[in-house]
């Protein structure tokens, strides 16, 4: 065996540890020496895994990118958390490696090819057995680590999108207040030249009857289509005119807005007299203006509201982990406010087809929420430019159903049965939440659900079966 090593080296091992003798001597004859400088490439990603790594000295750094970037690391050295052994583990499924594994230290390590393991076996069934228990907990800590990597990968992506989102109401606050200050500085000037015409508080009355009456008028609700707006603005335009206030005909614009037409004008005209007209009309678009900015601040700070609502909704704030009662209506159309930016990026249409009355789900909230997460953003990211997504549901007695349709180029059939897989994706560099279909399985498992996939070019349908209330005592070790 090259490198000097030993049978008692191998026995320094803590999975060989209890060994025989004869055991560690049957490895060492069979076994492929590797030095490895710090630095060093063992394993690329995709390459076949079907060597089990002893190691002797040194650490094995396991590394699995997403989307060109760190999303996952595992240590591998002779302590008792990984007990010396890496690579393909006896009964394993593991064909190709999911990451890429490099040497920190001077790292030294045995190979033992899979074609071994089945004498392995018949020579020392307990190892197989201490293999086995020791592949079980390191998945169970493979999947945990994961689940926290992609959480906070998840919860970085879901951030970045908020804060685009809360960026456009609260930029807008600032250019309204900046609008209603300098407006607001304009009221005085018009005021004085309104007193300076002799325009009486009766006078102001009438004015303020007229606009009020315009902001409770039902047709008002009923923003007028471009080609509409444009004609009644040429409207203005043109009544002003023709009756030689032509150098005001840029209020048009604010009037048509607020519904008035040319008989208003008339009737101002006819109130006040040509030399007050224009002192009135100004000070008229004014306060018009002023309150239009008004209602565009509220509307601004309301969907800031919403926003931080949704989130709090989205992610269960001030509550517990435990199971609760929720509305999956809700929880989805929460989703969908978080994803708001992206559906109205690609103007995708949102449909909803469901039951009238569907019954609370128990369910752990926050987890749940991350599969209405992934599935809607993995349909948007699926669609062009005016696609659609449909969100069906309904339910029995026992069970709520959840469908997330979209039309789809689809997934390819050869790699349908693959999308739950770890690490596996289909998105390009960059896409998506960071929350992988295996962990919406996982999710779903954990609720006693069941999740399944159909696709086709034009039609892509994940299907969620929830159960209305989970089993007395949940299997914990399913999360």
């Amino acid at each position: 065996m090259p490198g000097n090593v030993t049978i008692k080296d191998l026995r320094k091992v803590v999975a060989l540890s209890e060994m025989p003798d004869e055991h560690l001597q049957w490895i060492l004859e069979r076994g492929i020496y590797r030095e490895y400088r710090d630095g060093d490439i063992i394993v690329n990603t995709g390459d076949p895994i079907d060597i089990m790594w002893i190691i002797l000295n040194g650490r094995m750094v396991f590394k699995v990118n997403k989307n060109d970037r760190p999303a996952f690391e595992h240590i591998f050295e002779n302590d008792q958390a990984t007990q010396g052994v890496s690579g393909l583990m006896p009964y394993s499924r593991m064909k190709a490696s999911p990451g890429f594994a490099v040497a920190e230290n001077s790292l030294r390590i045995i190979g033992l090819h899979k074609e071994h393991f089945r004498e392995l076996e018949r020579m020392n069934p307990a190892f197989i057995q201490r293999c086995i228990a020791i592949m079980t907990d390191r998945a169970r800590a493979f999947a945990t680590k994961q689940l926290q990597e992609e959480k906070v990968s998840a919860l970085g992506k879901l951030a970045a999108g908020i804060a685009h989102e809360i960026n456009n109401p609260a930029s807008a606050i600032n250019r309204f207040a900046d609008e209603l200050t300098k407006r607001l500085l304009m009221n005085y000037d018009l005021t004085e030249r309104l007193l300076i015409e002799g325009v009486s508080g009766k006078h102001i009355g009438t004015l303020r009857a007229m606009i009020e009456s315009r902001n409770r008028s039902p047709g008002k609700q009923e923003k007028l289509g471009m080609q509409e707006r444009i004609d009644k603005e040429n409207e203005i335009a043109g009544w002003l005119a023709d009756h030689g206030f032509g150098e005001y005909a840029y209020v048009s614009e604010t009037f048509a807005d607020q519904g008035m037409s040319t008989d208003d004008f008339k009737s101002i005209l006819q109130a006040f007299g040509e030399k007050a007209f224009p002192p009135v009309l100004l000070w008229l678009e004014n306060l018009v203006t002023s309150q239009q900015t008004i209602n565009d601040l509220g509307e601004a700070s309301r969907r800031i509201s919403k926003l931080v609502g949704a989130i709090k909704s989205h992610v269960h704030m001030d509550r517990t982990g435990d199971l609760q009662l929720t509305n999956v209506q809700h929880d989805i159309a929460t989703t969908l406010t978080l994803l708001g930016h992206k559906i109205r990026s690609k103007n995708i249409k949102v449909s909803h087809e469901y039951d009238e009355a569907i019954p609370q789900v128990e369910a752990y909230i926050s987890e749940l929420n991350q599969v209405w997460t992934n599935l809607i953003d993995n349909a948007v990211d699926a669609l062009d430019k005016n696609g659609e997504i449909r969100l069906v549901m309904s339910s029995n007695a026992k069970d709520v159903h959840v469908q997330v349709i979209d039309n789809g180029h689809g997934i390819p059939e050869d790699i349908l049965n693959r999308i739950f897989d770890p690490f596996f994706t289909t998105k390009k560099v960059g896409k998506g939440t960071g929350i992988g279909l295996d962990l919406v399985k996982r999710i779903v498992k954990h609720h006693h659900g069941d999740i399944r996939v159909q696709s086709r070019p034009g039609n892509t349908e994940f299907s969620i079966c929830l159960p209305i209330r989970q089993p007395a005592v949940p299997e914990a070790d399913n999360k």
